[in-house]
């Protein structure tokens, strides 16, 4: 299995900072590696196919032109262009394109590319550091949309960081929130994945003990299920 439920991951690189991560990848293994590699490989194949077969399609429209593969210019777009059609995955492309409505295939190839990038799992952390402040980071749902969104909140800033509760569908959750000078609403970490509240509480402690307390022992943790 690649993703597995929430989980906590405690990284103490130093005694005046702490990083905690939520992650729903499972446990890295050298399978999982291999796996998440030929996963994206396959998901780039397969991308690869579909944006050929729209170019084709869009040859074959009334404002596009099929490209010329004997272009003086070796390294020309055209030539390469014209080069990539001629060969025999551009033929397979060419020939389904011409069987294909336009109306129906350019809003099935758009779905299926952005299924192809969306990210397989969902990882946020928090990283602690005394004296400076805190940084929350959360990864996007789409690979083509970047790596992380990160906000850094200043130590000056902090009022507190709090364990509150609130409705989630017919249950009630706790989250960790963080009230930051200035601002009419709280900073909620791990927004997405909303963990237990036992890996919350296990947070909001170790926080408290990286930005107030002395003490915090090097290593990492790893903590199961959320």
């Amino acid at each position: 299995m690649l993703t597995t439920t929430p989980y906590l991951r405690i990284r103490r690189p130093s005694p005046t900072a702490a990083e905690f991560t939520v992650s729903t990848l499972a446990p890295p293994t050298l399978t999982l590696r291999l796996t998440l590699y030929a996963i994206y490989v396959l998901r780039g194949l397969l991308s690869g196919a579909i944006l050929l077969f729209l170019y084709a399609l869009w040859t074959q429209g009334p404002y596009g032109s099929f490209p010329s593969s004997s272009s003086s210019q070796i390294l020309s777009p055209t030539r390469l262009l014209g080069m990539l059609l001629a060969s025999r995955p551009g033929v397979s492309a060419t020939r389904l394109a011409a069987q294909t409505d336009p109306r129906l295939a350019v809003p099935v190839c758009a779905v299926a590319l952005y299924a192809l990038t969306t990210r397989l799992y969902t990882e946020e952390s928090l990283l602690v550091l005394r004296g400076l402040g805190i940084q929350t980071r959360s990864t996007k749902g789409n690979i083509l949309a970047g790596r992380a969104t990160t906000r850094f909140i200043p130590t000056e800033k902090i009022q507190g960081v709090l364990v509150n509760e609130a409705f989630l569908g017919f249950e009630v959750r706790s989250y960790l929130a963080v009230v930051v000078d200035g601002e009419p609403d709280v900073v909620v970490v791990f927004p997405k994945l909303l963990p237990r509240a036992r890996v919350v509480e296990r947070v909001w402690r170790g926080v408290r003990e990286c930005l107030y307390e002395q003490g915090v022992r090097n290593g990492a943790v790893l903590d199961g299920k959320s």
